[in-house]
């Protein structure tokens, strides 16, 4: 009987023990992946296929029902029985183009009365105020530096010999950041607590950096690295003033070695998580000139009705949208519901040759900047009380950078002695942030003010891709660079 007792609790713990699977999504015709399908696991749980068309799911039970949605597919309800039967692979078949089979016998609604009922519903559709948001936010940062030049042509107490060698340290610095592959994956998970579009808390349950520090070559650890490289010949007891281009920076600088040590902290400071994930948030939300609204206004865009479909079981018209005034930047395809006017997809990017802010004083003052790449989706779910939520936000931008200009180093002395420092850099930088919500509930006023902000919390940095890391966890598949990035 001792033994019967103790061996029937090992069972029934074992029965609710859960894993994880992997799997993914192509298309059955063509074998191409299928991103950002809706992979539900129950009325309001689930998650989000990745760009390269992975997902994981934590299941107890290997034959309940998995939905799978995506426009443009037929609808999928399979188990995790079936999926290990298919080898981890899943096909989804097209779904017939239903535009003219709809409308075969009705006029095809106007693209730009559907855009009108979409703003008259706005209200009734969506409520960002007073929610509590479960969320996983990825950031991936890439950084491809294209030309870098470092030297000192002058300095008035310094040996000819000796410069030479800090010039050859200089140069060889930046043949290691050209060369170096600068990529930054940052995870965190939490909760986001909403009083209204610009008041946010952020609660952080868990968060990783996954980093080579060694080809940490962000602007300001190049420059980091550049003072240290310095510091062989200077005098580190003095301050100096800079001199750069046609300004003078009064404040003094102490090139004192400690001054200038890596930071190896292991915390992220909440605050700036909390502002990106605003920002991600704001994407999603429809008020007065935000970015969904300036879409949603037909004095800058045009409407055009692409395609009709099913979409999670609801009739769907594909919108595309394109610029009707050259302040309008944006070309893409919004996804409506037929029967709330509710949009559930919003797809976009720059518009052929058009880009975000620009800087140009190249000639002046050595600087330029460009913002050429912006892109995203943003994907609404549904409730049971029949209001729209975020679902998934990714946003990708690029940008071209270009910093030429003189630098002089001016020591704080009666010898008033001189360094004269040249540099120039030039490159491109990418970053992709997504946010995936994977639950909700409403709030109150004195809910949201309860919830405390903390300064601080604690990363777990990582030098290569560890999977159970994130075990049971709901979160996005990492790509597969991720998942093969091992620092050198």
């Amino acid at each position: 009987m001792k033994l019967k007792i103790t061996f029937l609790p090992l069972l029934v713990t074992f029965s609710v023990f859960s894993q994880n699977i992997t799997a993914k999504l192509i298309d059955q015709n063509t074998k191409e992946p299928i991103p950002y399908a809706n992979i539900k696991t129950g009325p309001y749980n689930g998650v989000i296929s990745n760009d390269e068309g992975f997902f994981t799911i934590t299941f107890e039970d290997d034959t309940k029902p998995i939905t799978i949605s995506c426009m443009g597919y037929n609808n999928l309800t399979i188990n995790v029985n079936d999926i290990k039967k298919l080898n981890f692979i899943i096909e989804l078949q097209q779904a017939i183009n239903q535009l003219d089979e709809v409308f075969i016998s009705t006029r095809t609604p106007n693209a730009d009365s559907i855009i009108a009922r979409v703003k008259a519903k706005l209200s009734n559709n969506y409520n960002f105020n007073l929610q509590q948001y479960n969320m996983f936010k990825r950031s991936t940062n890439h950084v491809n530096f294209k030309s870098l030049e470092f030297e000192i042509d002058k300095a008035s107490h310094v040996k000819k010999k000796q410069l030479e060698g800090v010039n050859k340290s200089l140069t060889q610095l930046a043949n290691q950041v050209k060369h170096s592959n600068m990529v930054q994956f940052t995870d965190f998970k939490g909760t986001v607590y909403t009083l209204h579009k610009d008041s946010i808390k952020l609660k952080v349950e868990k968060a990783t950096e996954l980093l080579d520090a060694k080809n940490d070559f962000s602007i300001d650890n190049i420059q980091e690295k550049m003072q240290h490289i310095i510091l062989r010949y200077l005098d580190t007891t003095k301050t100096y003033k800079i001199k750069t281009g046609l300004f003078k920076i009064e404040d003094s600088l102490s090139l004192k070695d400690e001054d200038f040590r890596e930071n190896n902290t292991n915390e992220f400071t909440v605050s700036y998580l909390n502002n990106s994930t605003k920002s991600l948030l704001k994407l999603s939300q429809f008020y007065k000139n935000s970015f969904l609204d300036n879409i949603l206004n037909s004095n800058l865009y045009n409407y055009s009705i692409d395609d009709i479909g099913y979409n999670n079981e609801e009739l769907t018209y594909v919108i595309t949208f394109t610029p009707r005034k050259g302040k309008a930047k944006y070309t893409g395809k919004l996804y409506v519901t037929d029967d709330n006017y509710a949009i559930t997809r919003a797809d976009y990017n720059y518009y052929k040759n058009r880009h975000g802010q620009k800087v140009n004083l190249r000639l002046i003052l050595g600087v330029k900047y460009i913002e050429n790449i912006s892109e995203g989706t943003i994907i609404f779910e549904k409730d049971s009380s029949n209001l729209y939520h975020p679902k998934y936000v990714k946003q990708s931008s690029g940008s071209y950078f270009y910093v030429s200009r003189p630098l002089k180093f001016i020591e704080n002395s009666n010898e008033g002695y001189k360094v004269n420092f040249d540099f120039k850099i030039e490159g491109d930088n990418a970053t992709k942030e997504e946010l995936l919500i994977t639950g909700h509930n409403t709030l109150t006023v004195l809910d949201f003010k309860a919830e405390q902000q903390v300064k601080k919390t604690p990363v777990i940095k990582l030098n290569a891709y560890e999977k159970t890391i994130w075990d049971d966890e709901g979160i996005l598949e990492p790509s597969l660079e991720m998942k093969s990035f091992k620092s050198e």
